[in-house]
């Protein structure tokens, strides 16, 4: 996204929908300066209070959608981020915060298995921010306009080195990031590539478009085999 001049074109749409901490503050050129939705994962929850002063104070007319494991997310008082979740509530009555129930975080499990063919749980794997995000946005939009993603074979050949947030330029490689999370199969990895894959596989059937860089999923090759 950065130096791609999009901030007033991203502006003028009806509902601008970001993720997790990612700021708009000295990016607005390029990102534009409103937040509709902000989509947030359990493990970016200190990131986000640590700049709170953007993204909470700055944002009581943005809607807040957190997700995250059962554990972290319980209502007994043992659940971290929901306790912050009720701390920040109080700070800010005024601020619009939901959580993803424990009934949606099944059926986006369950949406994952039917678009792949796998089980998250038995792939060892986390769904992404990008998938929850994705999803709520199928359900609400008409149309999705999505800006600063790489189509799924991008990485398949080599590349110029790009960070993978526009606001961490000495952060890691974007390809890097996702051909790492693809092939491990030890520990809690995103399946970046083959979420995006499903994203494509949507675009061929729904009103989803491709920005920055702009593109459009390959059509599905028909079966060459003649009938007899």
């Amino acid at each position: 996204m950065t130096g791609s001049d999009r901030g007033a074109e991203i502006d003028r749409k009806e509902c601008v929908i970001r993720m997790n901490d990612a700021p708009t503050k000295g990016y607005q050129s390029d990102v534009g300066r409103r937040t509709s939705l902000r989509v947030v994962a359990h493990s970016s929850m200190q990131r986000v209070l640590r700049n709170r002063l953007e993204l909470l104070n700055s944002s009581q007319d943005t809607f807040f959608v957190f997700w995250g494991p059962g554990n972290y997310m319980r209502r007994d008082g043992k659940g971290l981020v929901y306790n912050n979740l009720r701390l920040m509530k109080q700070v800010m009555p005024k601020l619009q915060v939901y959580v993803i129930s424990r009934l949606k975080m099944l059926h986006f499990d369950e949406l994952f298995k039917k678009e792949t063919g796998k089980d998250r749980k038995r792939s060892n794997s986390w769904l992404s921010t990008g998938w929850f995000t994705m999803a709520i946005a199928m359900e609400v939009c008409d149309r999705i306009d999505v800006y600063g993603m790489i189509p799924p074979e991008f990485c398949k050949s080599p590349k110029p080195s790009v960070p993978y947030h526009y606001y961490e330029p000495a952060g890691p490689d974007e390809c890097t990031m996702y051909v790492s999370h693809e092939q491990d199969r030890h520990g809690s990895h995103h399946r970046f590539i083959t979420e995006k894959r499903v994203f494509a596989n949507w675009a061929r059937m729904f009103n989803i478009h491709f920005y920055q860089p702009e593109w459009r999923p390959a059509p599905v090759a028909k079966n060459s085999t003649d009938s007899s």
